[in-house]
């Protein structure tokens, strides 16, 4: 329903937005790493995981060496690197000498792990784009849209217009703006050598790596509070609809028994769930920010005992999280997910018809896509809601930021 999310406004003057309102990003940093308080907790507990030596998220703690072969893009299936260059260059130009030592990392840097979702800028990792000049943030948005697919840029870029349409409806601009993001660059831009660029802050974090004309988008965390943008200048912009008819979809051609399978919990905060298994920060998602090395146990049904028509719905899912990426390296993703159908398991929480709230989860050694309803951060409510969307892509095994895919072209070129 159009505008629900107007039901839940704070009070203009409500602390939750009055204690902050005005604070700029690094003084609202320091708010926020206070102890004992909310965010306060996060931080604590998120900061020491980025510099635990990276091996990848899996299912059982036990890495497959058999799913991340690198080979040079096969025909068809190429990223568009040449314009991803130019775009890169384009963008280091624009910057002084100061803004180029910032943004720049090396390739297999730890601070590729450094990214996260919410609206404190945890980490200053690269440059903070609301402190940049106009010419430098339309750069940076030329090198997203030169690296993403049109829709997959549209998405991405509406996740930042919508957070900027939040902070104008809640007074809160100075926190929750178009441009509060930070980008930084790993590598050299090159035409066939590893190097990449990543993009983050509040509902919007995307890590994108290229070598040998492959490319790999992940992590990739895209949210939305509201889902939509109801009124000025980009009224109508919507997130995530697709996701969520698909998997409501998905339900329906299930048989009764494959659905009860499916779910492995009823209600989104279930007496049943052991302890942690809602997390205070990312409620029911298991792979985001700073969970690189997580173990993550297959649950649900496998999806190879479905209908062809139900397999059909998982893969449009799947294809739906890695739209992201272009055509060529799409094409190269989706061929993979379904190489590995045998390995892909489904699973639930929640309700499951039309306006339910709902977690669901699609795994395979090549592919973790989850998306979950969430309660409200700076609207007021303390349930999932509809309008409340967190969403998250992984490659398990390793090859998250691209790094099993480097550490072998490195290897060869030692």
């Amino acid at each position: 329903m159009t505008g629900e999310f107007r039901e839940y406004l704070f009070d203009h003057d409500h602390p939750r937005l009055a204690d902050v309102r005005g604070l700029d990003a690094y003084t609202y940093c320091k708010v926020a790493r206070e102890e004992g308080t909310f965010t306060g907790d996060l931080v604590s507990g998120w900061t020491p995981l980025y510099l635990n030596e990276f091996r990848g998220v899996t299912e059982n703690g036990t890495l497959r060496d058999d799913v991340h072969h690198l080979e040079p893009a096969r025909p068809g299936e190429k990223a568009p690197v040449a314009a991803m260059v130019a775009a890169a260059e384009d963008l280091l130009a624009a910057l002084d000498d100061d803004g180029r030592d910032r943004i720049a990392h090396a390739v297999d840097a730890p601070e590729w792990q450094t990214w996260a979702n919410p609206e404190f800028m945890q980490f200053d990792t690269g440059l903070r784009l609301e402190f940049q000049p106009e010419d430098v943030r339309q750069k940076a948005l030329a090198l997203m849209a030169a690296s993403l697919s049109p829709e997959g840029y549209e998405l991405a870029h509406n996740m930042m217009l919508i957070n900027g349409f939040l902070g104008e409806v809640v007074g809160l601009q100075s926190i929750l703006n178009e441009f509060s993001y930070n980008i930084a660059l790993y590598g050299t831009p090159h035409l066939t050598e590893p190097w990449g660029w990543q993009v983050y802050g509040h509902h919007m974090a995307v890590n994108c790596f290229v070598v040998e004309g492959r490319m790999v988008i992940s992590p990739a965390f895209l949210g939305a509070e509201p889902n939509e943008i109801d009124e000025g200048e980009h009224v109508g912009v919507e997130s995530f609809i697709p996701r969520i008819d698909l998997g409501i979809q998905l339900m329906a051609a299930l048989t009764p028994e494959q659905r009860a399978a499916a779910i492995v919990y009823e209600e989104m905060v279930d007496p049943a769930m052991p302890p942690g298994r809602v997390h205070p920060g990312d409620e029911r998602h298991l792979a985001g920010a700073f969970q690189d090395n997580r173990q993550i146990p297959f649950e649900g049904i496998r999806v190879a005992e479905m209908s062809t028509e139900a397999q059909e719905l998982v893969f449009a899912i799947v294809e739906a999280f890695v739209g992201l990426l272009p055509d060529g390296p799409r094409a190269a993703k989706m061929r993979e997910v379904r190489e590995h159908l045998a390995d892909t398991w489904f699973s639930w929480i929640g309700g499951h018809e039309a306006g339910d709230v709902f977690y669901y989860r699609i795994q395979s050694p090549v592919v973790i896509a989850e998306l979950d309803h969430h309660c409200g951060v700076f609207l007021d409510y303390d349930t999932p809601k509809p309008f409340h969307i967190h969403t998250v892509l992984r490659t398990p095994h390793g090859n998250d930021y691209g790094r099993a895919y480097l550490r072998q072209w490195q290897r060869e070129h030692a």
